[in-house]
C-alpha cells in the first residue's frame, strides 16, 4: 500500500500553530475529524494518549508519529502537520520535533497500520526528504515529497533483494545487522535503514533482518552467517543470537542503530575482537535456520522453545505455593482453621494463575517456534482447551504441534494471494482460521483420546507402591543426571511437573532429590579426595553445596563437561538411589521447584527421609566418582599453581 492513499489533502494541516504536545496531538486529531476518518474523536485521542504513555512517539531526527489503534476510526488515515519553530513532543533525542505524522487505524487494519508505520520510519530516514517536508508550501508539495520517497524506497528494497544473491560469491566485506525494538514498528525500521544508507557511503555490503510485529523479514540464512565479517544486533528485546555463535558481534540498543550506525559498522569489521559466545540457555532457544534437521532434532527444538518458556511460570508458581504451606498445611483455604488471607492470595497467584498459564504457554511457544508470530494465538487457544479438557501436558504439546505446523499450512495455502489482501493475513486470515480450526480439533480429534491417555497414566503413577514407586524414583532420579540440563534431564522434569499439575506428587518428588545430587556430590567428592583435584576445583565446593541445596543440577557440568565418562555414570548411579529412597520413604514435595525450600514448605514430615536420600545418593556417588578418577599429573598441579601464582 503506498502512503498516500492514507495521506491526502484533507488530512494534512501544513504549518500548526501549537507550541507543545498536547497541542499538536489535538490539531491532528481535528483533521482527522474534519477529514471524517473518525466516528468518535474522545475515544481516538485518549488511544492517542494512551500509545504515549507506555512511551513516547518522538522517535528523534525531527519526527513524531503519534498512533493508535482503535474502533473509533471509520477509515485508516495519516495526518500530517510541521512547525518550522519546532515543539518539544518528549523525543527519545530530547530535540524538538518538526515533522508530525499522526496514524489512525481500524481495530481490525492492523497490517496497514504496520506497514505505515514501517514505510513512513524508514523514508523519514533520510535527511532530504525530511527538509523539503520542512520547506513545503503547500499540501500537495507534501504528496509529491512522499510519493517521490515511496517510489524510490520501493526500488531500494527490489534492488537489496538482487544485490543479496548477486554478491554471494564475492569476497568483500559482508555486514549483517538484525533490528527490533518492543513494539516492532518504527525504531526498527528507522535502525534498518540507517544502518543501510550508512553503509552504501562506506561501501560496505549489508543484509538487515528486522524482528516486527508482522514477524522477521529479510531472514539471515546460514550462508549469510558463514560469509559476514561482523554482525549488528541492535534490539531492545531478545533476538535469537545463537546462530552467530564464534562470530565477531556487536550487540547494542535499537537507538544505537539509530544514531551510530558509522561507529557500529566499523566495528562489525574489526576481526580483531574476541568472539561471540552464545550461551547454553541461548542454544537451545528458537533457532530461525534454513538449515534441513532431522525429524527428531527439529520436534526437540520447538518442544524446549515451549518448555524454556514454560519454566519460569513452573519455577514461580512452585516458589508462592512452597511459602503458602509455611503457613500451614491448608492456610489457603477459607474453611480450614490454618487459613491465612495472605497465604490465599500468594495461592492464587500461584496455584490458580501461573500454574493455570502453564499449558498454554508451552503450547503457545512450540507453535510459535514452528510458525512464528501467527502460530502463538493458535497454540494458546489449544493450549487452554487441553488444559480445561482434561488431556493435561500430552494435549499441551499436540497442540502445539498442531496449531504451529497448521499455520505453517495456512501461510503456504495464501502464498498466491492478491496483493492488495496482503494486509489481511496477520490480522484476520491467519488468527481466525489457526485458532478456531485448531480449537475445534483439539475439542473433537484430539482431547479425547489424549485425555484417556493422561488419565491412564495418572492412575498407573497413582496405583505405584513399594518396589515400583522405587523403581520409579530410580528412573527419575538417574535421568536427571544424564545430562543435567539437556534433553533427558527435560524430559524427565516436563513429566514430573505434568504429573504434579494432575495431584500425583511422587515424580517431581525424585526429579527434584535427583537433580539435587549431581552439585552435592561433585563438592564431597572434593572433599573425600582432595588430592584428586586442583586448587581451582576446590574453590568451587561452597557454590556446589548452595546450587545443589537449590536444585540447580547445572553446578556439575563443567565436571561433567570435562571427564563426562567419570562424572556421568557416577551421579546417575547417585541420583537414581537418592530418587528410590526418597520415594521409599513416603517423601512428597508439592512443589516443582526450589529444592530445600519447598522440602521444609510442603513435605515438612518428610524432612528427614528427604535428607536421608540427598545425603546417601550424593555419598554414593562422590566415592564411586572419587575412585574412578584418576590422581592429578604433574603438568596439572604446575598449571594450577601457576594460575593461582
Amino acid at each position: 500500500m503506498r502512503i498516500t492513499e492514507l495521506l491526502t489533502q484533507e488530512t494534512i494541516a501544513m504549518d500548526l500553530s501549537s507550541t507543545d504536545k498536547n497541542g499538536v496531538i489535538d490539531e491532528l486529531v481535528n483533521q482527522l475529524d474534519k477529514a471524517k476518518k473518525l466516528n468518535d474523536v474522545s475515544v481516538f485521542k485518549e488511544a492517542i494518549y494512551n500509545r504515549e504513555a507506555q512511551s513516547t512517539t518522538g522517535i528523534g531526527e525531527g519526527i513524531a508519529i503519534p498512533h493508535a489503534k482503535v474502533a473509533a476510526v471509520d477509515t485508516p488515515a495519516i495526518a500530517f502537520g510541521k512547525s518550522k519553530a519546532g515543539v518539544d513532543y518528549q523525543s527519545l533525542d530530547m530535540q524538538p520535533a518538526h515533522l508530525f505524522f499522526m496514524i489512525a487505524a481500524p481495530e481490525g487494519g492492523a497490517q496497514t497500520h504496520l506497514d505505515a508505520l514501517a514505510k513512513l520510519s524508514g523514508i523519514l530516514m533520510d535527511d532530504k526528504v525530511r527538509e523539503d517536508l520542512l520547506n513545503a508550501t503547500s499540501p500537495q508539495s507534501v504528496l509529491q515529497i512522499i510519493d517521490k520517497a515511496d517510489d524510490e524506497a520501493t526500488e531500494e528494497v527490489e534492488e537489496d533483494t538482487e544485490s543479496s544473491v548477486a554478491s554471494a560469491d564475492t569476497n568483500e566485506p559482508y555486514i549483517l545487522a538484525v533490528t527490533a525494538c518492543p513494539t516492532g514498528i518504527a525504531h526498527t525500521y528507522m535502525a534498518r535503514d540507517a544502518l543501510k544508507k550508512q553503509a552504501e557511503k562506506m561501501g560496505v555490503k549489508i543484509k538487515v533482518e528486522t524482528n516486527g510485529s508482522g514477524g522477521i523479514k529479510n531472514h539471515l540464512t546460514n550462508e549469510d552467517i558463514e560469509r559476514a565479517t561482523g554482525i549488528i544486533v541492535a534490539a531492545d528485546v531478545h533476538v535469537e543470537t545463537a546462530r552467530f555463535n564464534g562470530k565477531n558481534v556487536v550487540e547494542v540498543p535499537v537507538a544505537d542503530g539509530i544514531k551510530r550506525p558509522e561507529e557500529l559498522i566499523n566495528i562489525a569489521q574489526d576481526t580483531s575482537r574476541k568472539p561471540f559466545v552464545a550461551s547454553t540457555d541461548s542454544s537451545k532457544a528458537q533457532s530461525e535456520s534454513n538449515e534441513k534437521q532431522g525429524v527428531g532434532k527439529t520436534i526437540y527444538k520447538h518442544l524446549m522453545n515451549g518448555v524454556s518458556n514454560m519454566l519460569p511460570l513452573v519455577i514461580a508458581g512452585g516458589i508462592l505455593m512452597a511459602i503458602v504451606f509455611l503457613f500451614g498445611a491448608n492456610s489457603f483455604d477459607p474453611k480450614s482453621s490454618d487459613y491465612n488471607a495472605f497465604a490465599e492470595q500468594l495461592w492464587n497467584i500461584g496455584n490458580k494463575s501461573a500454574f493455570m498459564l502453564i499449558i498454554p504457554i508451552l503450547a503457545g511457544y512450540i507453535a510459535r517456534s514452528i510458525a512464528d508470530k501467527p502460530g502463538f494465538a493458535a497454540g494458546l487457544v489449544g493450549g487452554l482447551l487441553a488444559s480445561t479438557g482434561d488431556s493435561g501436558f500430552i494435549g499441551g504439546i499436540l497442540a502445539g504441534f498442531l496449531a504451529g505446523y497448521l499455520t505453517l499450512g495456512i501461510k503456504k495455502l495464501t502464498n498466491g494471494m492478491p496483493q492488495s489482501l496482503e494486509g489481511l493475513k496477520p490480522t484476520l486470515i491467519f488468527p481466525v482460521f489457526s485458532v478456531s480450526i485448531t480449537g475445534l480439533l483439539m475439542i473433537y480429534v484430539l482431547n479425547p483420546p489424549a485425555s484417556w491417555l493422561n488419565n491412564l497414566l495418572l492412575n498407573g503413577l497413582q496405583s505405584l507402591s513399594g518396589t515400583n514407586i522405587m523403581l520409579l524414583g530410580l528412573v527419575i532420579g538417574a535421568m536427571m543426571a544424564i545430562d543435567m540440563g539437556g534433553p533427558f534431564n527435560k524430559a524427565a522434569y516436563v513429566f514430573a511437573v505434568a504429573a504434579l499439575t494432575e495431584g500425583n506428587a511422587a515424580p517431581i518428588t525424585a526429579a527434584m532429590i535427583g537433580g539435587m545430587v549431581p552439585p552435592i556430590a561433585i563438592a564431597t567428592a572434593m572433599l573425600l579426595f582432595r588430592k584428586k583435584f586442583t586448587k581451582e576445583q576446590k574453590g568451587s565446593i561452597v557454590p556446589n553445596y548452595v546450587m545443589g541445596l537449590s536444585f540447580i543440577t547445572e553446578g556439575a557440568i563443567p565436571f561433567a563437561a570435562a571427564d563426562p565418562i567419570r562424572v556421568i555414570p557416577s551421579m546417575m548411579v547417585g541420583s537414581g538411589v537418592a530418587g528410590a529412597i526418597a520415594l521409599g520413604l513416603g517423601s512428597s514435595i508439592q512443589a516443582p521447584h526450589g529444592g530445600i525450600i519447598v522440602i521444609l514448605g510442603t513435605d515438612f514430615s518428610h524432612v528427614l527421609q528427604s535428607l536421608i536420600a540427598i545425603i546417601i545418593g550424593a555419598i554414593i556417588a562422590a566415592v564411586i566418582y572419587g575412585m574412578l578418577k584418576t590422581k592429578l599429573t604433574k603438568e596439572e598441579i604446575q598449571n594450577s599453581e601457576a594460575m593461582n601464582d
